[in-house]
């Protein structure tokens, strides 16, 4: 798809975003953000602006390491279908035929008694979730600390959201709980992608940092990223305002200054702006970069394509995060039409983010690639929206 631009972002409005940004920073409802933005092959933005660390004052820097959490998803998505062009597994493939554990779940259904309490009862799984169910979350798992039911309050008292425990102790431990929905027929966001994880090393007999370390990260020249951040580099990292100056409360995040147990696949990595830059660099250019491969056209363009388009009612679950506008294909979120969507884009243009505040699109038919990092998880919705419309508003 041609770009329908004649030339390049307005640089006027590409500082009006700066200052806008800024504006923020100044009011302390942010510590700070690195921007990066690249139309038509070209970097046109970059921006570190405010504090890299509130405590000490130290300033952001282009080279600052942020947590990225769910901006993991994508990398792990891509690992699973780089094992899929070695003929290692078939997205068609049930999970259990590699993670046994997963045999026989059962469903919870919620039913309400003559008192009016809740219950719980449990069904047989329709069928088995698949490695495609786990790529595009309709598995039937659940996260238990986004919204409420009676399945997520059992995967909260099993302590199922706990981060001390390995790939291989979540599956065991997933496998305990039943599943929130029939697999293969309804979007939720999930523990889908650390279960990819734990297929990575399954198969591969490796942990999940070393391979993605071997295969996706040193071949795209991604230095700064993994799942901690060695001490000669800990200076760099970003951190969050101690109290979130909306809600009040204390704010955590991950601690990402030695290897932990829990290698998340759905959401364990660090990385900075211009590493990240080089992987949706690498996704835009159809699998290759500088000369590396890491999947074919065919495998991208596949992997970009809506995979919810023939179950119409996926999207219908309440926490449906890709929006309106939006499906899902194996990794992103995919835009359906020009319109719906809450900001502009284009239909095909794809984006994930993270829960402290990171945020990435590629919109294939602009030639653009947009990349917003901070530390500030309750200000995550309305940052994505406001930098996507700032962008938007300098083509």
């Amino acid at each position: 798809m041609t770009s329908t631009l004649s030339k390049s972002p307005s640089p006027e409005r590409l500082t009006r975003l700066s200052e806008v940004i800024q504006s923020r920073i100044d009011a302390r409802h942010i510590p700070g953000a690195v921007m990066l933005i690249e139309h038509d092959g070209k970097v046109v933005l970059e921006r570190a602006l405010g504090l890299r660390d509130p405590a000490s004052d130290a300033p952001m820097e282009m080279d600052t390491i942020f947590r990225i959490y769910s901006m993991t998803k994508p990398v792990v998505s891509v690992a699973i279908m780089m094992l899929v062009e070695a003929g290692q597994l078939l997205i068609s493939d049930p999970v259990s035929k590699y993670l046994p554990e997963l045999t026989g779940m059962q469903v919870g259904v919620e039913e309400t008694a003559e008192d009016g309490s809740k219950r719980l009862k449990l069904v047989p799984a329709a069928r088995e979730m698949t490695v495609q169910d786990l790529l595009r979350h309709t598995s039937g798992l659940t996260y238990g600390i986004f919204g409420e039911s009676l399945v997520k309050t059992l995967y909260l008292e099993k302590r199922i959201e706990r981060i001390h425990t390995t790939n291989a102790d979540l599956i065991r431990e997933l496998a305990t709980v039943p599943l929130a929905y029939q697999p293969g027929t309804l979007w939720e966001y999930s523990r889908s992608t650390d279960v990819l994880g734990g297929l990575v090393e399954r198969i591969s007999g490796a942990s999940l940092d070393v391979w993605l370390d071997q295969h996706i990260l040193k071949p795209l020249g991604m230095k700064d990223s993994g799942f901690w951040v060695p001490p000669a580099q800990q200076h760099r990292i970003a951190e969050p305002f101690p109290v979130d100056p909306d809600r009040g409360g204390k704010v955590k995040l991950t601690d990402i200054h030695a290897k932990p147990s829990f290698l998340s696949g759905g959401g364990g990595m660090v990385s900075t702006a211009h590493d990240y830059l080089r992987f949706t660099r690498m996704l835009h250019n159809d699998g290759t970069l500088d000369g590396v491969r890491i999947l074919s056209r065919k495998t991208l363009e596949y992997m970009r394509s809506d995979h919810l388009a023939d179950m119409p009612e996926a999207s219908r679950t309440a926490g449906f995060l890709p929006g309106p506008g939006y499906g899902f294909g194996l990794g992103f979120a995919v835009r359906r039409t020009p319109g719906a969507a809450w900001t502009p884009g284009s239909p095909g243009d794809y984006h994930w983010s993270g829960l402290a505040g990171t945020y990435f699109w590629i919109d294939p038919a602009e030639k653009l690639i947009a990349i917003f990092l901070m530390q500030a998880p309750e200000q995550r919705g309305e940052y994505r929206q406001l930098f996507r419309n700032l962008v938007y508003a300098a083509l």
